[in-house]
């Protein structure tokens, strides 16, 4: 196994920066992680540029959550079977694929709005083309991280470090896009993603790797596979709970982000700058709680974590849907995208610890699923209502739904403990239990020995 020398283990003690970066001492993984990090930011200025366009256009809140929909229903449909190609295929490979279709969607989309032939209907067809990609990319990439980190200690690392990626370039990404959108329109944000997926391309590319052993040619039939995969996740406690509150939280939470723009403008009496200033914030709250899930010593306790972080995010859509006043909007949506991410990194690192790996594709495909394959609805459900009821009004029935569904999940937690701490001590991850057991031995890292 290749280990990387850019962290020392010695230095790498709970508490200090090094630990919160212990993950990068993996070669593929810093490859995965510079390339990812660029190409994310590309991503989120897509993004802003997209809704702030499809607002420019129309005006509308509902066609504002048909984009959305759009891009998201094929991880709905598709995340199924898609988890099935990724247990049977190379991870890396198939990433190649997705990240170079999305490369060239990207672009056509900057073609079509730089020669201002972009139209609604061309928005929608390209949101579904990318969403089909999605479908495949997400579950692959989630994954692929377990292929990367050699020592599943460092898993939980690695997953947080990943949010933390995702969140420094969401920081970024919708600030830059704001500034350009200003200066000469929306696509060029579109243009300058398309070239940023030439990073990612080439850190998969340059990755040195031993080939993960693929499963046989199975006698039986996809969908009876796809079939164990459902079971498999049906009868697990831990599993079941954690994609439920996504599923839900997904549904009536986070499409808040497709109202951005009727706040930015009609709330708080700002253009496109605003809309970037307040999607920053979203990042940047997301960044503070990767950060701190990233300086968390062990996954132990991740799932008393969970309720509690969505009732934050809960009350944070609530408390922002009555601020009238920039700053304060900004402070709110820090808080709430805090809460948001603590709760789905910490469910992510959960179902990464204790899945079985022949069947990680198809379980995290679910989680995909229930976080992207939700999300449409909402967006839909949220276009919708705030057309009748107002964007403020519809915010404080989904923060309220939030709340709900975290007290439904902190009913659940004696029995999700008692279905993961067996899973724990196998891997010595709970430290008083393992150790004096083989397998704290088996698990210690190359440069620890």
């Amino acid at each position: 196994m290749t280990h990387s020398r850019g962290l020392s283990s010695k230095s790498s003690k709970p508490g200090s920066f090094t630990f919160m970066l212990r993950a990068l001492r993996y070669r593929n993984y810093r490859l995965f992680f510079g390339g990812q990090l660029i190409s994310l930011m590309g991503t989120w200025m897509t993004n802003t540029a997209t809704s702030w366009l499809v607002y420019r256009l129309t005006g509308s809140a509902f066609l504002l959550g048909m984009v959305g929909f759009c891009s998201q229903i094929p991880a709905f449909l598709l995340a199924p079977f898609a988890g099935l190609i990724v247990d049977r295929h190379n991870r890396r490979n198939i990433l190649i694929f997705t990240q170079t279709l999305s490369m060239i969607q990207s672009f056509t989309l900057a073609a079509l709005t730089l020669s201002s032939r972009i139209t609604i209907p061309w928005l929608l067809t390209l949101s579904v083309f990318q969403g089909l990609i999605n479908a495949f990319d997400m579950p692959c990439r989630h994954a692929f991280v377990v292929e990367m980190i050699e020592n599943k200690k460092d898993l939980g690392n690695a997953i947080a470090l990943n949010s933390s990626m995702f969140n420094l370039a969401r920081l970024a990404g919708p600030a830059m896009g704001g500034i350009i959108i200003m200066a000469v329109g929306e696509g060029w944000c579109f243009l300058i993603d398309g070239v940023s997926y030439l990073a990612v391309i080439t850190a998969l590319t340059a990755m040195k790797s031993k080939t993960r052993e693929l499963p046989k040619p199975a006698e039986t039939h996809p969908l009876d596979q796809l079939l164990e995969g459902w079971k498999y996740v049906a009868k697990s406690v831990p599993i079941r709970s954690i994609i439920t509150l996504l599923a839900l939280v997904s549904l009536l939470g986070v499409p808040y982000v497709v109202l951005m723009p009727i706040f930015a403008d009609q709330i708080l009496g700002g253009g496109p700058h605003t809309l970037g200033f307040l999607m920053t914030a979203t990042g940047a709250g997301a960044l503070i709680g990767a950060l701190w899930l990233a300086s968390r010593k062990s996954v132990a306790g991740l799932s008393r974590i969970i309720p509690v972080s969505c009732v934050v995010f809960g009350m944070g859509l609530i408390a922002f849907s009555f601020s009238k006043t920039l700053w304060f909007s900004f402070a709110l949506l820090i808080v709430t995208s805090c809460g948001f991410m603590i709760q789905m990194a910490s469910g992510n690192t959960i179902l990464q610890t204790i899945v079985e790996d022949d069947k990680r594709g198809r379980v995290m495909s679910l989680f995909v699923m229930a976080f992207m394959g939700s999300a449409p609805f909402g967006s839909l459900l949220a276009g919708g209502l705030s057309q009748k009821i107002g964007a403020p009004l519809t915010l404080r029935i989904c923060g309220a739904c939030c709340i709900a569904g975290a007290i439904w999940f902190y009913k659940q937690l004696p029995e999700i403990r008692k279905a993961i701490r067996p899973i724990y001590i196998k891997l010595g991850i709970i430290p008083e239990v393992a150790a004096g057991l083989e397998t704290a031995s088996e698990l210690t890292m190359p440069s620890e020995k």
